[in-house]
């Protein structure tokens, strides 16, 4: 038994010995299994390392991208005298203001929302705002010759159509167009703007007359600690102002985590595109299995050679496990090195779908050893069984499988080990998830996927050969082929039913998102948000509203921003939250007053209070917000609002319909609460469904004249900001389920070749009793157009049941489905399996039947 070769072969394991003797016969059979591991292992490795380098470019520009070491926020006021001095003992302090305005060109001819933000002559104090314009920042927005300048990003000046030089109106005050912004260091660290970013000085801020009490702006004070300032420091004086600032009601955020809500972005981008390279790799693991099995078939002769020379089965399943494994590991190698490499090309067409930070190009070790485990999982999961199965049957047997036999099961130690592996593989991708729920139904819904297309396929061979015989001849063959011995039907179902089961569910999440962002806002959504009527104006500002638009209907309640403190007495920071209430108690949230209960919604528990009611602060939340945060009526909550901490008893919970667009709140409080507080209207208009944009843009320019410094939101055009992102991602999200599709193609084409030996057996039989190469054309198109067709089906039936489930229970939106995915699934999967099929089978049409009929 021992192999001639060189003293140092001699001195390998046998199974490696035997492993390195079988790989001399090249790798014909397993460019598939190379292909499917490398592809499922680089898409993992791609999106792990591209999103860490993301990370780490937050991290290292943290100081940029908040504006400081350290950054307080204040909504509606400025710091007080005593606030500023703490902040003045930390370092050097830069005071700017965030708000939503209208910029105007000269006329009012035209208008745009704006994120304006005004800055002090200390800004930025890290970082560098670059203009393509002549001149510094500060230069650019101070007054010359009793003109005041302001500098914008290029959208400004395309929607209102002004130049450098122009003049543009905001509020109360004109201001000259002086600069174009090319880059804003702290731009990340405001979320997502709803318009152009516009900058002008805090000096000039007054002169728009925007600042009235209750105001919706944002007061932020940016700190630069003493250099040098480690992590450890920046910790200490934000606990430093956390305990001997408590009261002051401000926000506070560090470099550390500068844009907290884009990493939360990335996270969650990451987890699903995650989820999607390892569906593509399982989907590559039906590839595995089907070149290992093919590997084996052909190496029948072999191991029954072994078996009769005394070789043990345990020998003989190291051995091929071992030259599996090998190669397994060039695969993976490939994979890595393709993801390695990903964040240096990469991240540059990722900022073209979220709004991220530079990214920093790096080797990251853990991204790529955890997609060194996905594949090295997926890999041993596939291979398993076929390897357990020669290595339990006799060698007479082998020899006998080529005419057909029942398949021989792996013994329990090798199911045992199958059932770890695919839990480990599982328990990966949830516990590493950002979301393990979502994580959670995407690998049951996989796993759920995989099994019973496993079914559909033993089903539809055994319906076919049940069927009655055809007399059309070309049908009768394709049955005939479809449940054959060594039928390649599981192997198309399989590969082609998962990768277009994730493309469907895929498509009709995206279709169902951008119809419920567009098709139902004319149902229910208003035309129009105002923000910051002075609340001396809401009746003049309604009578102007009736003037200017008869026919629409307006809805006006008080607007105050306040931030959670504390629940059920407990600070917010200690209080335990799942993941989907975390936006509740990040930031301040709107809250309004009323003496009724608001229309557009339902008591489920406890009572509303009397409108004469002046007792202890008293609120109304949504109930399903509630719930999320194990709130009820009876318990407390504790707000800071205009620098005030309240603290108010739940007195009822209520429905809330987020999905109407309309004026809601997660809190109304009873007006008691903040009777003499400053604070501005909100203000909604809704106009008929037959006005056009000429009535809308006509009412804007009604307000803006009237009340210049009124923040017009015109739905429409909010909506349209949010749906050019939802597209960007959903062409992400297509591009990363294309792996999917691609490893499908990849699978499918492998068992067309697996079965290659088969079909010129078949072929050769055929057309010595006379067959034309047209009949077994038509005889194959029909087979694959059958498996094809019925593969689509359910595809389309597990794609809409999952979509259907991650749009109703996930997003909570109605789902509806979508007849389009359905033609394009069953399109795609006859062009698949009939084009592929053909390609495989062509040259077998060509070979002549002498050649093997002397075999026979």
């Amino acid at each position: 038994m021992r192999p001639a070769g060189t003293p140092l072969a001699r001195r390998l394991p046998v199974p490696l010995r035997f492993a390195l003797r079988e790989l001399r016969g090249g790798l014909k059979g397993f460019y598939v299994f190379i292909a499917c591991i490398a592809l499922g292992v680089a898409a993992i490795a791609s999106v792990g390392s591209v999103s860490r380098s993301l990370v780490e470019g937050i991290s290292e520009e943290g100081q940029a991208i908040l504006g400081g070491d350290l950054s307080f926020s204040l909504i509606h006021r400025q710091a007080q005298d005593n606030e500023r001095e703490f902040l003045a003992s930390l370092g050097r302090v830069s005071e700017i203001a965030t708000l939503r305005a209208m910029a105007r060109s000269e006329g009012n001819d035209t208008q745009t929302l704006v994120e304006l933000k005004a800055v002090d002559g200390a800004y930025p104090l890290f970082g560098e705002v670059a203009i393509d314009g002549v001149g510094s920042l500060h230069d650019l927005v101070a007054e010359t010759s009793g003109q005041v300048g302001l500098v914008a990003e290029a959208g400004l000046a395309d929607r209102l159509g002004v130049q450098i030089g122009n003049p543009v109106s905001i509020g109360n005050a004109t201001f000259i167009l002086t600069g174009l912004i090319a880059a804003e260091p702290d731009r990340l660290s405001g979320g997502l703007g709803w318009g152009p970013r516009v900058i002008i000085s805090t000096e000039a801020l007054e002169a728009t007359g925007l600042i009235q009490p209750g105001s919706l702006v944002r007061w932020r004070y940016r700190v630069a600690l003493p250099e040098p300032a480690s992590p450890a420091d920046v910790e200490a004086a934000k606990r430093r102002a956390e305990t001997e600032m408590g009261e002051a009601g401000w926000r506070i955020r560090d470099r550390n985590d500068a844009a907290p809500g884009l990493r939360d972005q990335i996270d969650r981008f990451t987890m699903f595109l995650t989820l999607v390279g390892l569906t593509a790799l399982i989907v590559g693991g039906v590839g595995v299995a089907n070149a290992v099995t093919a590997y084996l078939d052909g190496r029948r002769a072999t191991i029954a050679t072994l078996k009769s020379l005394g070789a043990g089965g345990g020998l003989i399943f190291r051995s091929y496990l071992v030259e599996i494994l090998m190669l397994a590991v060039v695969a993976m190698a490939i994979g890595l090195v393709f993801g390695a490499l990903t964040p240096w090309f990469a991240g540059s067409a990722l900022a073209t779908v979220l709004p991220v930070a530079d990214a920093v190009p790096g080797l990251y070790g853990t991204e790529l050893v955890l997609a060194l485990a996905y594949g090295i999982l997926t890999a041993l999961a596939f291979a398993l069984w076929p390897l357990g199965r020669a290595r339990e049957v006799p060698a007479t047997a082998l020899y006998r499988e080529y005419v057909g036999r029942a398949r021989a099961w792996p013994r329990p130690v090798y199911l045992v080990a199958l059932a770890v592996i695919v839990l480990a593989l599982a328990g990966l991708a949830i516990a590493l998830a950002y979301e393990p729920f979502i994580a959670t139904i995407f690998v049951i819904g996989t796993l759920a996927a995989f099994i019973v297309l496993r079914l559909v396929g033993v089903v539809i061979m055994r319906v076919a050969r049940r069927l009655p015989h055809s007399r059309f001849i070309a049908l009768r063959l394709a049955v005939g082929a479809i449940h054959r011995p060594g039928a390649v039907t599981p192997s198309i179902v399989l590969s082609l039913g998962l990768g277009l089961t994730l493309l469907v569910t895929i498509a009709l999440i995206d279709g169902n998102l951008t119809r419920q962002l567009t098709l139902s806002i004319p149902d229910k959504a208003p035309s129009f948000f105002f923000l910051d009527i002075p609340r001396a104006d809401a009746e003049r500002f309604v009578s102007l509203v009736d003037e200017a638009a008869p026919d629409g209907v307006t809805e006006e309640v008080p607007m105050l921003r306040g931030r959670f403190v504390a629940l059920k007495g407990i600070p917010v920071a200690d209080y335990p939250r799942p993941a989907e209430a975390e936006w509740v108690l990040r930031g301040d949230r709107g809250i309004t007053y009323a003496a009724t209960p608001p229309d557009n919604g339902k008591l489920t528990e406890g009572d509303w209070w009397s409108e004469e009611y002046d007792g202890p602060p008293l609120v109304s939340f949504a109930a399903e917000v509630a719930g999320e945060l194990g709130l009820a009526v009876g318990d407390e909550i504790t707000v800071n609002v205009l620098g005030r901490t309240i603290t108010a008893t739940i007195a009822n919970l209520r429905t809330v319909d987020w999905t109407s667009l309309s004026i809601n709140f997660v809190m109304v409080f009873s007006p008691n609460t903040f009777a003499g507080a400053p604070h501005m209207v909100l203000a909604t208009v809704t106009l008929p469904e037959a006005a056009g944009a000429d009535s809308e843009l006509g009412l804007m320019r009604a307000v803006t004249g009237a009340f210049p410094t009124v923040t017009s939101v015109r739905v429409k055009e909010a909506l349209d900001t949010v749906n050019s992102l939802v597209r960007r991602l959903a062409w992400a999200v297509r591009a990363a389920s294309g792996i999917t599709i691609a490893a499908g193609i990849l699978v499918l084409a492998g068992a067309l070749a697996a079965s290659h030996r088969h079909r010129i057996h078949d072929a050769v039989v055929l057309k010595t009793l006379g067959a034309t190469r047209r009949r077994l054309i038509g005889a194959y198109v029909i087979e694959f157009a059958l498996l094809g067709t019925i593969t689509a089906i359910f595809a389309l039936a597990a794609g809409t049941l999952a979509g259907f489930v991650v749009v109703e229970q996930v997003m909570e939106l109605d789902f509806a489905f979508l007849p389009a995915v359905a033609f394009a699934a069953i399109g795609s999967a006859l062009v698949l399996t009939v084009g592929l099929g053909l390609i495989g089978t062509w040259r077998v049409l060509g070979r002549r039947p002498a050649a093997y009929l002397r075999d026979l």
